[in-house]
């Protein structure tokens, strides 16, 4: 079946760091979107880059339960890597192709405003407002916004001085299309899609029986925070979908044929 994507529709796409290697064309496939009429928004990760980083600088990285422990400065490293290097490099990219694109963060403008999730995690966030005029006003002006994760730290009333969160990107991506009520939301990852119990990968799922993968166990591991993503979605995105992002053309056939990847609608 093909369900093609109608033009000034929002799309909002997360790309990951892994997704992005030498048969990728993902940026190709973005600014040939917005020559379309497409109206793609990105939000990107950088966990590895931020390790990268942090190891150039003599710190640890401590992960608990999978996500990363961030101190004070090594949220300093995360902004600095996530909302500058990486978010930079990716609008000079798309820009070289052709493309229109403008950099933002979680912080700008009050994008994402979270609070501190658990104290044990240090300055990590959950979500507790989004504020989607900003990547609103870059998309009326003919832009592809391309945020950063991360985020405001809502006020606490405590008199600690630090401001900023650390958000996890697929969190960030559900709430900001949630927030658009963009038409599709696009994980693009460095695997096929959804395995079921048997290891074979599932073209579609709904909701009530992504749950069930996920508390039996089944989904596990990495592809949990983005199923999750997913299903938060859900009440305000008709469709979300975990694509290959390191194939050929993979966001471009994702869009116009839907073959491809795992399909998780109501």
């Amino acid at each position: 079946m093909q369900r093609r994507h109608s033009s000034g529709k929002t799309i909002v796409v997360k790309i990951g760091g892994s997704t992005l290697g030498s048969h990728d064309t993902t940026l190709d496939d973005l600014v040939s979107l917005q020559k379309k009429g497409i109206l793609p928004v990105v939000v990107h990760g950088g966990g590895s880059k931020i390790t990268e980083w942090l190891k150039k600088m003599g710190a640890a990285t401590t992960f608990v339960r999978g996500m990363r422990m961030t101190d004070a400065a090594t949220l300093e490293v995360v902004i600095a890597v996530l909302a500058g290097l990486v978010n930079k490099e990716l609008v000079a990219a798309i820009m070289s192709r052709g493309g229109k694109a403008i950099g933002l963060s979680g912080v700008d403008g009050g994008l994402i405003q979270g609070r501190v999730e658990n104290p044990e995690l240090g300055y990590v966030g959950e979500v507790v407002k989004v504020n989607a005029e900003p990547v609103k006003a870059v998309l009326s002006a003919g832009y592809i916004p391309v945020i950063a994760p991360g985020g405001l730290r809502a006020a606490s009333g405590d008199s600690d001085p630090v401001k900023l969160l650390n958000i996890n990107g697929d969190v960030v991506a559900s709430e900001i299309a949630g927030a658009l009520k963009a038409e599709r939301l696009i994980f693009l990852t460095d695997v096929p899609g959804v395995r079921d119990s048997e290891g074979k990968f599932l073209p579609g799922l709904s909701a009530a029986e992504a749950k069930n993968m996920i508390a039996s166990g089944v989904i596990s591991g990495g592809m949990i925070p983005k199923v999750e993503a997913c299903l938060n979605a859900l009440s305000r995105v008709p469709s979300t979908q975990i694509v290959d992002g390191r194939s050929a053309r993979a966001l471009l056939s994702a869009i116009e044929e839907e073959n491809i990847g795992t399909r998780i609608e109501p």
